[in-house]
């Protein structure tokens, strides 16, 4: 089971504002990944507004909480998370 991580934008954050913060956040995320934090993929939905919201795909709710607790933009106060437990079934 893998478990999925939505995250929205809290209503009035500024776009400039999540821009400012994205470069913490991705850092952070790259990092995660590369040191096995369980990290799958993850990115911004395109629709209607790529600053609106993202997921990510986690290997474990574990991981997935660990990146939440540390990732900028919740601490800095951006955006909300949701983690779902995903039964994922893959093709190919």
């Amino acid at each position: 089971m893998e478990v999925v991580v939505f995250y929205a934008v809290r209503e009035g954050v500024d776009r400039d504002r999540l821009m400012d913060v994205y470069p913490r956040h991705k850092s952070y995320y790259e990092e995660f990944h590369a040191s096995g934090g369980g990290l799958i993929a993850l990115g911004p939905f395109l629709a209607p507004d790529p600053a609106g919201g993202s997921m990510g795909i986690f290997r474990s709710r574990e991981d997935a909480e660990r990146f939440v607790a540390a990732d900028p933009f919740v601490l800095e106060g951006l955006a909300d998370p949701r983690i779902v437990e995903w039964s994922v079934v893959r093709f190919g």
